[in-house]
Order: structure tokens, then sequence, then C-alpha cells
């Protein structure tokens, strides 16, 4: 059976997230995401059975609330989205107007059904806010959304998958790596280099390097376990600076497949995210590459 997601996300790791997965330790106390979007991989690690507890967290607000509703209460979830989604079609409305009139709803109430409906409708669903914090993203003319009957299905698998095991919180990053301890695995997918300027309206709220460098530091001083997801290359192009070797990481990339940008441009580019393994999970990488070569 398919793992289930929710809805679509911009930036998410459903597609990488069984490869990121392999390189989980064996033994993990909890999984612990301070970035974690729509929660593929948390999502994931459960159906694997590989985590009995979790810790997600977002800066995003609304985005944490509409994950707790669905972990917690999906039947509720699913008839507010369903009624939501249904306004649309009633006789006289014109259903693009309609995606904006629920935009400025939200931008004043931020309920998690309202959230689920902006994601559904977005242009790839990718959020994009002004520097008031508010949504500003364009609908996707082409399509209504996700149906409630497959958000409905979806969300009551991620309810069985998490629910009673999961903590939510709405924190800065840093706030929530101070929670974590050793025998966690702490999973980070922040916005990357390039788009986490404090102004780029991609993001909820960027990310400065030199910050993040120095939260690593402090994971590997408390013996911390982590996996980071950063930057990463299209073709011979690279994204951004390379961690600092002084962390002790272990830098691997991921085939994520063609660049959808490099399409367009007429080019055949694959994506390769990088991927960061801190320094106790170096035995962890060294064991699926013997692996890998005994398939080969």
């Amino acid at each position: 059976m398919a793992t289930p997601h929710l809805v679509q996300y911009q930036g998410s790791k459903r597609n990488i997230a069984s490869e990121i997965s392999s390189y989980f330790p064996k033994r993990i106390n909890r999984l612990i995401e301070p970035f974690c979007g729509t929660a593929a991989v948390s999502i994931l690690a459960a159906k694997q059975n590989k985590v009995g507890k979790f810790i997600l967290n977002d800066i995003n607000k609304p985005l944490v609330e509409m994950l707790e509703l669905c972990v917690k209460q999906p039947e509720v979830l699913y008839r507010q989205y369903e009624e939501i989604w249904n306004g649309q079609f009633v006789e006289g409305t014109n259903n693009i107007d309609y995606f904006y009139k629920m935009r400025e709803k939200f931008n004043q109430e931020s309920e998690p059904a309202l959230m689920l409906f902006m994601l559904a409708r977005v242009v790839k669903g990718a959020v994009r806010y002004n520097n008031n914090g508010q949504m500003n993203q364009s609908c996707d003319k082409r399509r209504n959304g996700t149906r409630p009957e497959l958000i409905r299905n979806n969300a009551i698998q991620i309810s069985n998958l998490l629910n009673n095991r999961t903590e939510f919180y709405n924190l800065d990053y840093r706030e929530m790596l101070l929670k974590a301890q050793p025998g966690d695995l702490v999973y980070m997918d922040p916005p990357y280099q390039g788009t986490s300027n404090t102004s780029d309206n991609r993001y909820y709220q960027g990310v400065d390097y030199e910050e993040l460098v120095n939260a690593l530091k402090l994971l590997n001083d408390k013996n911390v376990d982590f996996i980071i997801s950063y930057d990463g290359m299209t073709g011979e192009k690279k994204h951004g600076k390379d961690l600092p070797d002084y962390l002790e990481l272990t830098h691997i990339f991921i085939n994520s497949g063609k660049s959808a940008q490099s399409t367009l441009l007429g080019k055949k580019e694959i994506t390769y995210e990088s991927l960061y393994l801190s320094k106790n999970l170096k035995c962890v990488y060294e064991n699926r590459a013997e692996q890998l070569k005994l398939i080969i």
C-alpha cells in the first residue's frame, strides 16, 4: 500500500523519503522534525515501524494546526474541508473568485481546513507570503483541488500511523533543537540557501546559514544524531555552500529526478538533493554502501 500524504506541498521530501529513512540508525527514541512541512518523512518512518514517537514542529502555525487536526481528528478535518471545497461549485459561484474569498478568510482566521484548501488549490502546492505574513499565492486555475474523499482516506491513514505518539509544536527550530536528547534522531529540511532571506516570500520564515551551522554544532556537542537535507545540484550547477568540514558530516547526493525548471527550458538535467549525516551515522552510510555493492 502506498504511503499516505495529505496534500501537495512544494519542497516535500515524499518522493525521496524512503532513501532518507534508509540512513536511520536502528534504534531511535524519538524522530524530531523541526521543519516538518507536511511530515512526509515521519509518516513513512511510522509506516516502516522504524520509530515509535514523533515530534513535529514548524514555524508556520496554521500548517502545524492542520497536521495536528489531521492526526487527532481526521473526520473533523475532512468534514470541514468538504464544506469549503463544495462551496466553489455552488450555482452562480465562480470558483476562482471563491478561492480568493477563501484566501482572504484564511488570512483573517487561519483555520486548519482553510490551510488545507489553500494548499490543495494554490499553484504547485507552494505557499507564498507577503511582508505582513499574509498568504498571497495565486490560484491554480487548471484544477479544483484534491477531492474530499481522497483527503479523508489519506487523513485517516495518517492518523492511524501517528495518533497518540506525536507531539506538535510551533517554535523556532533552535528552540525545538534544545528538546533533542541523545537517542533521538533529528531530521531537518530547512529552507535552502538562495531562498532563505527573511524577506523572501517563498517561506514563512528564512534560516540564516551561520545560525544553522551553530545549531548543528550544538547537536554534535550534545551527541544527538541528525540528518539534514540542504541544497544540492541541478546538472553540473551546485546550489549554495556546503556545510563546513569541522561538523564531521557525511555528505551524499540523492537523485530526485528530472529538474522541472530545466525541462521547461528544453534541457534534460537531473536534480540531486544534498543529504548530510551526522558523525555517528557514518557507520550506517558505510553499511548501506556495502549492501548496495553486494546487490550490484
